[in-house]
């Protein structure tokens, strides 16, 4: 049990003032936080929220990379439409497109599996081991063996952890290798698709309303968690029952107004605002345009070969709506990167920096050569980084990718399993078996050998110095692809999961054309791992000392201080709010059902069913009809600090009951990865009441409302 966590020595008294809106605490600090807490008008005890067995944290959980909360004492989880998008789109066929037409379980029995590798994640503990990694670290160990140093002590953190093998442990770093937690999480391995919305609703404004506002998305879809009879986490099985989770969240139909505190809990993916100004003028100049270019090439090219064949576009639907996610938001990035110039603000806040620590370096435990040391490793990892995107491309292949993870499986294998490199342990197998497992309802040979022929010419085309070493040599033509593909028996399930198995003499003696590429690859491929291992290595002794020092700086400065995103639960909290980005315009923080109707074109993405235009045109509202809106509203707006991984996020009203689900940020927000802005940045919502009324007057969904327990606005 986690009823709160003393801040580490290098962290005491860190959390000053909190800035109103910004910030994705871990749970532990919000008892810190009571103060901003009470100022936007939230009456849950802070205690509460620091406390992983109580409501409402423990009602929160991961699923499938986003997030998601239970909502009913059955193990029902309600999350994104986007998050579920997968286990829709597995189900699907061309002749039964659940994609198209929604799904709906009336009873249990007709519940449909996620997949392989879906899994619902309930974090229950967390540990700070910081001293436990660190501690007595020699000082004369490479970069390579000081990494590879602490992840054999990570490793052993986490099979001690995993005694118990109903939990999956992890043991991610804080503050760039400052700190580091080990999180318990209970892994439910059976979860079954109970309900989604036709993508007409559930994507609603398509890629076209991806990231902007107004929206009006129904972005949301349920799933259950099952376990064995014992109550325990078990194989996906038909004598699996539904998880008895400890707590749900109370829905709330009572809605919101403009102005109103929210809260929000979830894992958030990845930020980067301790960044260095040269590291984001990277990103900015080189790396994000880069992966907008490969990605809308890729995009392109899956379209032109699945064009025409709908059960091939069934196929790939999940794949490309994942490309076309990160390409939309890494174009925001680069628009809201011109727009306003971040870069000179980090320059700004960079050199006060370097100033107060030229007389209080010492004081805060850096070195006299620390900024120089981690300017000269900065700069060599973000050269390195481009050779690790050139790596990407020439391998963008599922039956290459799928071969090379099989050739350094049995390879690690021949290692005792507390030696082999993360990824590749015991632990990892049933992982790796359910992603290649996974390739049966989402590969089509002649689109893998269009994107891998592509990939390859792109790859081409990259300056010869981010090419790695020996790498060209070893590729394959573009215009040679037909035979790879035909000398090749990946491409069959069974034939491709037999290889888990196999020593590594067996890949070396076979005659598979991606076995024989993947092993002939494999030199490159480690020599590039080795050197950012000794890479990685050196910057997790200077990057420690460098946010010490930060830290110490942004507390004398009255700023806040918490971790980047790191996929592990944090919380955020703000109100409900409009915003104005530019000059002589306001955008409000509701849409409503009219706004649907307004779109409505008759075409994709803006397609509404007839059920919702008819619903409508007649105002059959019910319970669900804002007083003050006078309709339905879809989706809203808040201030809260979210990114991507936050999909899914429970946002709660005042008293910890659920009020809608997040989905997604503003276009002029996205650049919050790197800089929080709170005058624009702010969170899009989809609308309990929205769901609810979906789940009524259009799907019927009645099983799951008389499931779930909901306050209706009083008469």
């Amino acid at each position: 049990m986690l009823k709160s966590i003393a801040l580490p020595i290098a962290l005491f008294s860190i959390v000053a003032t909190a800035h109103a809106d910004e910030g994705q605490w871990q749970p532990h600090q919000l008892s810190q936080l009571k103060s901003e807490l009470k100022k936007i008008g939230i009456t849950i005890p802070a205690e509460n929220l620091s406390d992983l067995s109580r409501h409402p944290m423990s009602a929160m959980v991961k699923v499938d990379g986003c997030s998601a909360s239970f909502v009913s004492g059955d193990g029902l989880v309600v999350t994104n439409h986007h998050c579920a998008y997968d286990a829709i789109q597995r189900n699907s066929s061309a002749q039964k497109n659940l994609i198209a037409n929604g799904f709906l379980a009336k009873t249990r029995a007709e519940e449909l599996p996620g997949g392989a590798n879906m899994a619902i994640y309930v974090t229950d503990k967390v540990d700070n081991v910081s001293e436990r990694v660190l501690k007595n670290l020699a000082a004369n160990l490479t970069g390579k063996e000081r990494k590879e140093e602490v992840q054999s002590r990570i490793k052993a953190l986490i099979a001690e952890c995993e005694a118990d093998k109903a939990y999956r442990c992890s043991v991610p770093s804080f503050h760039r290798g400052l700190e580091y937690y080990r999180i318990r999480q209970l892994m439910i391995r059976d979860v079954r698709l109970v309900y989604a919305p036709s993508d007409r609703i559930g994507e609603y404004g398509g890629e076209v309303d991806n990231f902007e506002w107004p929206r009006q998305t129904g972005d949301f879809s349920f799933v259950r968690a099952y376990v064995g009879k014992d109550g325990r986490p078990a194989a996906p099985s038909p004598d699996n029952v539904p998880y008895k989770s400890k707590d749900f969240l109370v829905v709330s139909a009572e809605g919101l107004k403009n102005g109103d505190p929210i809260l929000l809990a979830g894992y958030p993916g990845v930020t980067s605002r301790y960044k260095l100004p040269s590291e984001l003028r990277y990103a900015r100049d080189t790396a994000l345009p880069a992966r907008v270019a490969e990605n809308e090439a890729d995009v392109a090219v899956i379209q032109g070969a699945t064009g025409g064949n709908a059960d091939h576009e069934v196929r790939y639907a999940s794949v490309v709506k994942r490309l076309n996610n990160v390409l939309k938001k890494a174009k925001g990035l680069v628009e809201g990167f011109a727009r306003k110039d971040i870069a000179a603000i980090k320059d700004g806040q960079d050199a006060q920096f370097r100033a107060w620590y030229a007389n209080n370096g010492a004081k805060a435990g850096g070195s006299p050569t620390m900024l120089a040391d981690l300017d000269t490793l900065i700069a060599a990892d973000i050269a390195l980084s481009r050779e690790q995107f050139a790596m990407s491309v020439a391998s963008n292949s599922d039956l290459l990718k799928s071969a090379m993870t099989l050739y350094r499986l049995a390879l690690e294998k021949q290692k005792p399993d507390a030696k082999r490199e993360s990824g590749y342990q015991d632990r990892d197998i049933a992982i790796i078996k359910g992603r290649l497992t996974r390739l049966e309802q989402s590969l089509v040979p002649a689109v893998d050998e269009a994107r891998f022929g592509a990939a390859l010419q792109r790859y081409a085309r990259l300056p010869a110095a981010a090419h790695p070493k020996g790498l060209d040599a070893l590729l394959p033509a573009p215009n040679a692809l037909g035979a790879l593909y035909r000398k090749s028996q990946l491409a069959n399930t069974a034939l491709r999961i037999e290889w888990i198995g196999k020593d590594a003499a067996d890949f070396t003696r076979s005659d598979d054309a991606f076995i024989k590429l993947a092993v002939r690859l494999y030199d490159v491929a480690i020599a590039l791992e080795n050197r950012t291992k000794e890479l990685e290595g050196n910057l997790e002794r200077v990057v420690p000392q460098y946010m010490t020092s930060l830290i110490a700086y942004q507390k004398s400065q009255g700023k806040p201080v918490y971790p980047d995103a790191n996929s592990t639960l944090r919380v955020t909290f703000g109100t409900v709010s409009p915003y104005a980005p530019r000059d002589g315009l306001v955008k409000g923080p509701f849409t409503t059902v009219e706004g649907i109707a307004e779109k409505h074109t008759g075409a994709e993405p803006f397609n509404a069913p007839k059920a919702v235009l008819d619903a409508v045109k007649a105002k059959r509202y019910g319970v669900f009809k804002d007083s003050v809106l006078g309709t339905v509203p879809v989706n809203f707006l808040s201030s809260a600090d979210t990114t991507g991984g936050n999909s899914g996020s429970a946002v709660m009203n005042k008293r910890g009951e659920l009020v809608g689900l997040n989905f997604d940020s503003t276009y002029e927000s996205v650049t919050k990865d790197y800089y929080f802005d709170s005058a624009i940045t702010r969170a899009i919502h989809v609308d309990i009441r929205y769901m609810l009324w979906v789940m009524k007057e259009i799907d019927g969904a009645d099983n799951l409302l008389k499931e779930m327990t909901i306050k209706y606005p009083k008469k």
